[in-house]
C-alpha cells in the first residue's frame, strides 16, 4: 500500500514506509514525555537518540551537514512518534498536528534552519497526511542535552 493513499491511517502509513518506530527515549531529567490534556497531547523535546545512544553530535554546518541535520530532525520526529504512540496506544488517534517546535545546534555562518526543519515537517505531512500540517518554530540555539545537534518538540490533537 502506498504511504499516500487517501483513507489510510497514520500506523498503516508507517507501515507503507517501511518504517518501524524505535522504543521511545527514555527521560533524561526529571520530567516525562507526554502529557494530555482535554484533546492536546504534549510531547516533550525529543532527541535524535538510537537504542538511547545520542546521533549527531556538533554544530550543523560545522562538523555536521545539511543533510546530517536533516537526518537528525527525522530521527528526533521518529522518536517523537514512538512516543506518542506509546502515550495513546495508537497513530491513529492524531487528527491534527497543531505545533512543531525545532531547535537546532548551528554555527553562526549557517542560515538554513528551515531546510533541517522540513525533515520533521515533511515526515508529518507524510504520517499525517498534508492536510493535518502544523504551525512550526525553528529556533537556533547555542547548545543542547548532551550535545545533539536538534531538539523536536510536539503538540498534537487527539480523539478520546
Amino acid at each position: 500500500m502506498s504511504p499516500n493513499t487517501p483513507n489510510t491511517t497514520a500506523d498503516e502509513r508507517l507501515s507503507g514506509l517501511g518504517i518501524d518506530l524505535p522504543r521511545p527515549p527514555a527521560p533524561l531529567g526529571a520530567y516525562v514525555e507526554a502529557v494530555h490534556t482535554g484533546s492536546l497531547l504534549f510531547l516533550s523535546g525529543t532527541l535524535p537518540l538510537q537504542d538511547g545512544v545520542p546521533k549527531f553530535v556538533g554544530r550543523i554546518g560545522g562538523e555536521l551537514s545539511l543533510e546530517d541535520g536533516q537526518r537528525a530532525t527525522r530521527l528526533a520526529t521518529l522518536n517523537a512518534l514512538a512516543a506518542a504512540r506509546e502515550h495513546l496506544g495508537s497513530l491513529d488517534r492524531v487528527t491534527r498536528v497543531v505545533r512543531l517546535a525545532v531547535s537546532l545546534v548551528t554555527t553562526t555562518e549557517f542560515h538554513q534552519h528551515a531546510r533541517v526543519a522540513d525533515a520533521a515537517s515533511e515526515l508529518l505531512a507524510t504520517v499525517f497526511g498534508a492536510d493535518r500540517t502544523s504551525t512550526r518554530m525553528v529556533y537556533g540555539v547555542a547548545s543542547l542535552p548532551v550535545g545533539v545537534c536538534v531538539v523536536v518538540e510536539l503538540i498534537l490533537e487527539v480523539s478520546m
